[in-house]
Order: structure tokens, then C-alpha cells, then sequence
């Protein structure tokens, strides 16, 4: 059954109630090819001989040229329109011009360094294969994966012989630079750094990678190198930018798409409601669960994408029982945590056909080869415009019609993007935001550097203008030491790379230790600790519930124990915010926007349990653990006098309008800041005791900020008007987790006001 066939079906069965919101019928897209100026090595021709491509793309053809011209490039294009093809020829190019030249990988998974080195060994196939009078011109063993799962019995003969290295960003922080004596003749010949997947490379864990890559050049440059960058991503906002900030390096954009695609039908479709004044919906997870069962039973190859582990597993477990017997066999879940080699048999059996319909996490998000797929269903939006298109792509890979569903979920957000299908589908991309510069996360890699090689003044040309700032104060802070101009971690400090994790704000952690087993089941950073680990908890690990029955606040300790829950739990919160500066301040519209640092005061107080796919509320419990405080980032503004006064004249609650507001303004703000929900937190007041006046904030959720407040700012009035269409056109009448309310509230969403909320947004905009 085709796609548009499939999608008649469902609208003429009788228990159809309306989900299907939008269908956006997106049309096939032809080649165009592109010429290289430089032809590629006469043996590499071969090779694309091999594989059965006969021309290139028009910008790959864009790409290379860049590449080979000596720039930096970043290829921004969609899934499946062939970057990776970039990146392998420039590499293999250099290698058979210059048997010395050396590349380096770096790829955001294990797996999909894997799946990559696969991909590569089978493009070089004819090179790795000796024929009379030539011998090997690459020998197998040249191209290696080096991580944490690469036995210690290989990883010397990989440094010697390695002359593409296939890694991660933790690796290389970890087991590379720190040893970079070791890989010296490696980092001498390096030509190539080539960064896969760049837009997954944001907030904490981009601003890590930044300066990973900036201890990185500042390593090569001491051994005389200077490699060029080849960054691949998914459709961003801002391509060059987001890699000069990853890289530190200037860059080139390709963005302009020449693969052909199949047409594709792609529908939005929101869970019906189930309450007559229209407050609730159905689960997005049944509605996910029934929508794999019918893509099963009508012959089409689907892949679900789910938000968690947990829902992973549930909605197959909600969709096995649906299917015949000869057909509940053939769809699988697919998560991290399970064996390594589970998840490849489960790759090859849906590769092969075997299995018809996958639930997965954003594992497969990311560019595992699974084969043709003829669906998608995305369980809810992925949170950027990038992971959406980039999991609706995993369907229609080749030159047939697709299907995909966005399917919604009960919040701000989702519904925007319900009722604004010409948002979605316009391509307006997001931005993807890193802030090297925090000095949370600076701080720990200057240290790494200089246990790496001396600091000097020279090396903020690697670390920017606040690199001398941050080495006085690491000097006064007892961490380092000077010496005849030169900066050296203090005696005491010893590979300090392993105290910083590349995915955190801050090396504090909890660990979880398994009460009846004694054994560590993993750390969490302590700035989230209270949320996810507090007593009466439910945390997930690999899959696995456990309840959390102590937490140990001086050891940094929470114990726990295996649990069968049916249910979730949520931890709410209050807020206190103090402004410390004002860093910026501008005119929008009619009143004042204010940019600046502040000081964030966090207590978790409880905590409520939720009951699983239907997240019905079952219970709630309070809590008793100390304040969080950390500084940070905040956007702040103005009141117009005429929204207070109306607001009044109404008889409306002014706190419960600012309050509906600040929660609706941070659930839309990551439709402009390539974040997560919750990467970003608010307050609001009538009365705020550092400015003498109403007042909402919407902060970075992180130690020092990471761009989001700032991105906010630049874009407030879109922020507004985006806020306004949320609220506005939303079917509720007094407020739902559709526009107003929100799950993550310490007050338990009181007071709130749609209707003062709705004034005070349109006076903004007036």
C-alpha cells in the first residue's frame, strides 16, 4: 500500500476522530550535478566505479571544491542527500596523494562510528585489494575505530599505523590529547578533522566539544600542522556560524541540496481529546503504538521514534498484542543499553527485511544505515527543527513516496507547531547555540591544556579574549602555576582531563549504587541530581526501573533498588532570581528589553508520580533537600502600562497572566534556540525587588548560560508573536498543558490566567 493510499485508509475507518490536523504533500526532487575542478585521484574513480556512482551531486561537487581549495566547509544538507560521500573522498584523495597525510573522524556515537568505518571500507574496498605489480595501496588496518570499547591489546598498533581514526569527542578528550605524545606522528601528518552530525554538537555538550577541538588545533599547531575542518549536519539556521563556534576556524557553507528525493506525505496528526471541555488528550504513545500496528499490518517497513528507553519499550509492548500472531514477531524496540551485538542483529534483521516495524530512541536518528524505510512516526516533536527533519528522513531514502507522522504532544510547543503547519514546513531551521566561553566549562579545559602543554599568553588565539582573564583566576583559584611566562597545573593535579565531563556543566556528580547488588550503576551531575535522584524517584537505567530509596547528601550517594513502577515521577520546584548585571538593553515595541547575569536560587520541594502513556496524576509527595544556587544568563522585559490597566479593569489576575506567560514563552522559545525544554527556566512576578516593577525572566537552566537568553533577546518579538498564536488559538478555555500550563512547575501551575495572558501578549505586540 502506497503512502497516499494509506493515508485514505485511516481517514475513512470508523474510530477516526479527527488526528490527522494537516497533510503536507511534499513533492520528489530531481539530481543536479556538479563538476569537480580537481579531478580525484584515478584510483578513487575506481572506487566510486565500485559502489555505482557515476557523477556527483551538485554539492558534493561544491563541497570538494571548497575542500580541495583549502577551506573549511560545512555541508548542511538533509538526510540521505550523500555528505558523508564528501568527507571519505577528500580523505582518501589526501591519502593516495601523500602517503603521509593522516585524517581524523569524530562522531557523536559508537555506532555510528561503527557504521561509518563500515560505509568507508566498503567505498576503499578496491584500494585495501592488492593486484599484480601494485600491491595494497591501503592496507585494512590503515582505517581503525578507537574508543572506549577498542581493546587496550589493539590500541598501540592503531596509534602506529592509523591513517583515518574513527573516534568521539570523549575520546579524544580523554585518551588522545592527554596522551598526545603518543600520537605524535599521527597529530604532524594530520590533514583532515572531519566532525559528523555538527548540530548535535549544542549547549553543554557543544561548548565542550569546542574546546576539545580548540586544544585539539593548539596540540597540531605545535607539531607543525594545520588541519582543515570538514563538518557534515543536519539543516540548521546557521551552518557557518555554529562550525566557526565548534571549530574556532573560519568556514564555507554548502547548503544548497542536488540529491534527488521521493515524494513524501508528511501528516500532523494530534491525540483526540478526552474530556468534554477539552483539557486532556489521548496519549501521544497509544496514539504512536497504534499507529506502528496498522503501518505493520498494511505491509509497510516503519520506524517509531520515542522520547525515552522506558517509552520505547512500552509502546512496542502496546503494539505487540495488536498484531496477528505471524506479524507480533516482526517488530523489535531498539535502544541504547542493550548488548552491542543485540543491536546489530536487530540493524541486519530490519536491513534485511526480517522485521517490519522498529520503536526506537534517537539512536537511529543519526545516520546508521538500516535500508530503505517507507515510514516515520515521531512520537512527539523531537525539540529542534533539525532532529524532526532529520528523523521524517530516515523515510523516503531512496527515489520512492514516504510517510511520516509528527505525532503531538500536550504541550505549548507541540501545539504551535499543530496549528502553524506553514511554520514547520517552511524550513524556517533553528539556530544551534554553544558558548565556548562559560566559564564553567573553559576553566576545566585551560587546565586540561596545560597539563596537555604549558599555557602561554599566545594561546588566546585557541581560547578567545577571556583567556587571560580565566588564567589569572585560575592562578588565584590554586590550580595553576606560573613559571618564566608559562602557566602549569599545580603539582596536586594529576590528568585532569578525567574530571571533566565533556557532557556537564560542572565535575560534581552523584553516583547510583544499586543497594542489593552494591554495585555503581552510573553518576549523574549534580545540578540535576535533586530532580532525578531525589528519595521516591523513579530513575531508568538501561532500560531498567529503579526507585530511589536514599539519597546520600555528604557521600554523594543515592541508593537505590529494581522496581516494576507503572508510573514516572516529576520533581516541581521554586524559584528565586536576583539581578546581579545588566549587560544590554534595547527598545521593542513599547516597552524595554533587558539582557544580563543573575543569580539563580533552586529548591526542589516535591515531587508528583505520573502514571505511564497516560500521564495521569496519581500521587504527590513533598520533599526536603536544600537549595541549588548557580549565576547565569537571563532575558527579562518591560510591562506596557495598558496591559495592566486592562488586566485590572477586567477583573483578571495580573500574577496568573505574567505566570501563563512565562510558561508559555519558555515552552516556544526552543523553536528559535536549538534547546530542549529543559535547558531553560523562568520566573515571574508583579513585583520584583531589584527593578520595582512586573517583571518576566527566561533564563539558561546552566552554570554561566550558554546562549540561549542571548538568542532569546535578539529575537524577542518573534518570541511574543510565536507565544500569542500558542495561547490564543488554543481550544481551552481557562488553560491546559497545551498553551499556559506547565509540567514542570513548582507552584502546581497556580495562580494562572489565559485570558490576562492574552492581553498582556497582545499590548507586547501592539
Amino acid at each position: 500500500m502506497d503512502a497516499a493510499a494509506f493515508l485514505h485508509y485511516l481517514l475513512t475507518r470508523t474510530d477516526y476522530r479527527q488526528q490527522m490536523v494537516h497533510i503536507e504533500h511534499i513533492p520528489p526532487q530531481y539530481a543536479t550535478r556538479g563538476t569537480l575542478n580537481t579531478p580525484l585521484h584515478h584510483e578513487l574513480q575506481k572506487c566510486l566505479q565500485h559502489i555505482g556512482v557515476s557523477a556527483l551531486y551538485s554539492h558534493q561537487a561544491e563541497a570538494l571544491n571548497a575542500v580541495f581549495d583549502s577551506k573549511n566547509v560545512i555541508i548542511a544538507t538533509p538526510s540521505a542527500s550523500g555528505k558523508t560521500l564528501c568527507y571519505h573522498l577528500a580523505a582518501l584523495d589526501a591519502l593516495l596523494c601523500d602517503s603521509n597525510s593522516r585524517a581524523l573522524y569524530l562522531f557523536p556515537t559508537k555506532a555510528l562510528a561503527q557504521d561509518q568505518l563500515r560505509a568507508l571500507k566498503q567505498i576503499s574496498r578496491p584500494l585495501m585489494t592488492a593486484t599484480p605489480g601494485r600491491g595494497e595501496v591501503l592496507a585494512p588496518d590503515s582505517v581503525a575505530v578507537f574508543d572506549g570499547d577498542t581493546p587496550h591489546t589493539e590500541r598501540a598498533a592503531i596509534r602506529r599505523r592509523a591513517r583515518i581514526l574513527l573516534t568521539n569527542p570523549d575520546m579524544l578528550h580523554l585518551g588522545i590529547l592527554p596522551h598526545h605524545q603518543s600520537w605524535a606522528a599521527f597529530l604532524r601528518n594530520l590533514k583532515y578533522v572531519v566532525v559528523d552530525e555538527t548540530h548535535v554538537y549544542r549547549g553543554v555538550f557543544g561548548s565542550h566539544v569546542a574546546n576539545v577541538l580548540r586544544r585539539l588545533r593548539r596540540l597540531c599547531r605545535s607539531y607543525g600542522a594545520y588541519p582543515q575542518f570538514i563538518c557534515s549536519s543536519a539543516t540548521i539556521a546557521n551552518p557557518e556560524e555554529h562550525a566557526r563556534n565548534i571549530a574556532g576556524v573560519p568556514f564555507s557553507a554548502v547548503a544548497e541540496d542536488g540529491s534527488p528525493h521521493g515524494e513524501k506525505h508528511f501528516a500532523l496528526w494530534n491525540p483526540p481529546f478526552i474530556d468534554e471541555a477539552r483539557t486532556g488528550r489521548r496519549s501521544p504513545n497509544t496514539e504512536a503504538s497504534f499507529l506502528l500496528g496498522e503501518l505493520v499490518q498494511k505491509g509497510i517497513r516503519s520506524l517509531v521514534f520515542a522520547r525515552t528507553r522506558k517509552l520505547t519499550e512500552l509502546i512496542y509492548v502496546y503494539a505487540q498484542p495488536e498484531l496477528p500472531g505471524d506479524l507480533a514477531d516482526r517488530i523489535s524496540p531498539y535502544r541504547a543499553g542493550y548488548l552491542p551485538e543485540d543491536r546489530r542483529r536487530i540493524e541486519r534483521q530490519f536491513f534485511e527485511g526480517e522485521l517490519l516495524g522498529l520503536v526506537a530512541t534517537t539512536a537511529l536518528e543519526l545516520g546508521i544505515d538500516i535500508g530503505d524505510l517507507e515510514a516515520t512516526v515521531l512520537t512527539g516533536y523531537p525539540g529542534s527543527m533539525a532532529s524532526a527533519w532529520q528523523q521524517a528522513g530516515r523515510s523516503g531514502r531512496s527515489a520512492g513516496s514516504s510517510l511520516s507522522f509528527l505525532i503531538a504532544q500536550e504541550d505549548p510547543l507541540d501545539q504551535y507547531l499543530r496549528n502553524n503547519p506553514g511554520f514547520f514546513f517552511s524550513k524556517s531551521f533553528d539556530n544551534a547555540i554553544i558558548n565556548p566561553s562559560n566559564p564553567y566549562i573553559l576553566k576545566p579545559h585551560l587546565i586540561c591544556a596545560a597539563w596537555e602543554k604549558p599555557l602561554s599568553a599566545a594561546d588566546g588565539r585557541f581560547f578567545g579574549p577571556d583567556t587571560g582573564t580565566m588564567i589569572e583566576e585560575l592562578e588565584r583559584e590554586g590550580k595553576l602555576r606560573v613559571r618564566r611566562e608559562k602557566w602549569y597545573p599545580v603539582p596536586s593535579i594529576d590528568y585532569p582531563a578525567r574530571d571533566v565531563n565533556i557532557r556537564a556543566t560542572s565535575g560534581e556528580t552523584y553516583a547510583v549504587i544499586d543497594r542489593g547488588e552494591g554495585c555503581l550503576l552510573e553518576t549523574v551531575e549534580a545540578a540535576v541530581a535533586f530532580f532525578l535522584i531525589h528519595p521516591g524517584a523513579i530513575y531508568l537505567h538501561q532500560g531498567e526501573s529503579y526507585l530511589i530509596k536514599e539519597l546520600d547528601l555528604a557521600r554523594h550517594i543515592a541508593w537505590v533498588e529494581q522496581n516494576t513502577a507503572d508510573y514516572y515521577t516529576q520533581a516541581t520546584d521554586i524559584t528565586d532570581l536576583r539581578v546581579m548585571t545588566v549587560t544590554q538593553e534595547r527598545r521593542c515595541r513599547s516597552v524595554n528589553v533587558y539582557l544580563g547575569e543573575v543569580d539563580v536560587t533552586t529548591t526542589v520541594v516535591g515531587f508528583k508520580r505520573k502514571r505511564q502513556l497516560t500521564e495521569e496524576v496519581i500521587g504527590q509527595e513533598p520533599l526536603n533537600l536544600p537549595p541549588q544556587n548557580f549565576p547565569t544568563v537571563a532575558l527579562w522585559f518591560d510591562l506596557p502600562e495598558k496591559a495592566v490597566s486592562k488586566i485590572a479593569d477586567a477583573g483578571l489576575d495580573l500574577q496568573g497572566g505574567l505566570h501563563a506567560c512565562e510558561h508559555a514563552a519558555i515552552g516556544i522559545l526552543p523553536l528559535f534556540a536549538l534547546c530542549d525544554r529543559n535547558d531553560i527556566g523562568g520566573v515571574s512576578t508583579s513585583l520584583h525587588p531589584d527593578t520595582g516593577k512586573a517583571q518576566v525572566f527566561i533564563y539558561d537552566a546552566y552554570p554561566g548560560g550558554i546562549g540561549i537568553a542571548e538568542k532569546g533577546f535578539e529575537l524577542t518579538e518573534d518570541l511574543w508573536q510565536a507565544t500569542l498564536k500558542a495561547v490564543e488559538t488554543c481550544p481551552c478555555s481557562d488553560g491546559c498543558p497545551s498553551c499556559v500550563q506547565s509540567p514542570k512547575c513548582g507552584n502546581s501551575n497556580q495562580p494562572l490566567d489565559k485570558e490576562a495572558a492574552i492581553l498582556l501578549l497582545r499590548e507586547l505586540m501592539a
